[in-house]
C-alpha cells in the first residue's frame, strides 16, 4: 500500500470513530435529556405528593382546633353549670319546706318565680333535667345510695326515690343521679 492509501485509511478510520463518538455523545445527551426529564417528573411527583400531604395536614388541623375550641367552651360551661346545681338544689328544698306553711304564700311566690327563671336560664344553655322516678335503675345515669323494700313488685330494679336530680348539658351527662332502688 502506499503511503497516501495509508493515510487516506486513517483518515477514514478517524473519521468513522469521530463519528462513532459523536454518535454516542448524541445517545448520552439524549440519554441524559431523558433521564433528566424522567428525574424531574419524579421530582415533581415528590413535591405534588409533599404539598398534597401537607395540605390535608393542615385540613386536618383546622377541624381539629375548631372541635378542640367547641369542646372547650361546652367545658367551660358545664363546669360553671356544674357549680350552680347546689343552688338549684338548695331551691328545690326551699320549696318543699315553704309548701307546708301557709302563712308564707306571698314568700313561697317569689321562690317558684326565681327558681323557674333560674331553670329558664339553665335551660337556655343546654341544662337538662334527668327524669329518673319509676325509670329502670341504668348505673350509666343513676348512683344507688340504698336500696330499700319495694313498695310493690312493679318497683323491683326501678328508682323508688330520688335523693339528688341528675342533668345533662346537651347529650353529655353533667351530674349522675343520687337515687334509692326498689328491691
Amino acid at each position: 500500500m502506499s503511503k497516501k492509501s495509508k493515510t487516506e485509511n486513517i483518515k477514514e478510520e478517524e473519521k468513522s470513530m469521530a463519528s462513532e463518538t459523536v454518535n454516542e455523545t448524541n445517545e448520552t445527551e439524549i440519554l441524559e435529556e431523558v433521564s433528566l426529564e424522567e428525574k424531574l417528573t419524579n421530582e415533581i411527583a415528590q413535591e405534588k405528593d409533599k404539598f398534597l400531604r401537607l395540605f390535608a395536614e393542615f385540613e386536618n388541623y383546622k377541624k381539629r382546633t375548631a372541635r378542640e375550641r367547641l369542646d372547650l367552651i361546652e367545658t367551660a360551661g358545664s363546669s360553671v353549670m356544674l357549680s350552680i346545681l347546689p343552688v338549684l338544689d338548695d331551691f328545690e328544698r326551699a320549696l318543699s319546706h315553704i309548701e307546708e306553711d301557709k302563712e308564707a304564700e306571698e314568700l313561697r311566690k317569689g321562690v317558684v318565680l326565681i327558681y323557674q327563671k333560674l331553670l329558664t336560664a339553665l335551660g337556655q344553655k343546654g341544662l337538662k333535667e334527668m327524669e329518673s322516678k319509676g325509670k329502670d335503675f341504668d348505673p350509666d345515669f343513676h348512683q344507688a345510695l340504698t336500696e330499700i323494700e319495694a313498695p310493690s313488685k312493679k318497683m323491683k330494679g326501678k328508682v323508688v326515690d330520688v335523693i339528688e336530680k341528675g342533668y345533662f348539658i346537651g347529650d353529655k351527662i353533667l351530674r349522675h343521679a343520687r337515687v334509692v332502688v326498689g328491691k
